[in-house]
């Protein structure tokens, strides 16, 4: 990731109401290239906000993300992600080992809140017909679970992190839609 690409400014809220502002940015993934891969005008999106960016496939939806993650390199204008961020991507990723530790990822157990996050996520009752609940081990690649409780485990792990700046990539995609519904109102 390319430092000069997104400013930092981790500013409180108090003192700052805007969560991500692009303004005039253009993003490449070629530096020599004098097209643009793609062109920003203006975004802010306020704290607490949530917004949907819908378009057809390929219209540049998963490459803003990149933009704001700081992963597809600016040309040039100003990007300002003022918090700490979140992402669940399109493909669920699933750490090998007990479904417990891909959820914490590295955080330390809090119950009441790992419980509340299982709750939201659509993931207890799964966990009931797992033989080892969320001790059980997880294949390579999440090879033992279906991709709705991938999903719902990437979702899990995103929402226990406490990030101000939740980025998810059509997390929905490989669930039903009364879960995808559900889910929707919890981010």
């Amino acid at each position: 990731m390319d430092p000069e690409t997104i400013d930092h400014s981790f500013i409180p809220n108090e003192q700052n109401q805007m969560a991500i502002e692009i303004q005039d940015a253009c993003f490449s993934w070629d530096s020599c290239s004098e097209k643009p891969f793609l062109n920003v005008g203006e975004l802010k999106i306020t704290r607490g906000s949530r917004v949907a960016v819908c378009g057809q496939v390929g219209s540049g939806k998963s490459s803003l993300i990149s933009c704001i993650l700081g992963e597809l390199p600016k040309t040039s204008g100003i990007v300002k992600v003022n918090g700490s961020r979140a992402y669940v991507s399109q493909s669920a990723w699933i750490q090998t080992g007990k479904l417990q530790d891909s959820i914490l990822f590295g955080k330390a157990m809090d119950k009441k809140k790992y419980d509340h996050v299982l709750s939201v996520c659509s993931l207890t009752k799964d966990l009931e017909h797992f033989t080892h609940g969320d001790q059980t081990e997880i294949g390579e690649r999440g090879i033992n679970l279906s991709g709705g409780q991938k999903q719902r485990i990437q979702l899990a792990r995103a929402l226990y992190q406490d990030a101000d700046i939740y980025l998810l990539d059509d997390p929905f995609s490989a669930v039903d839609a009364h879960t995808g519904s559900h889910l929707f109102q919890v981010f």
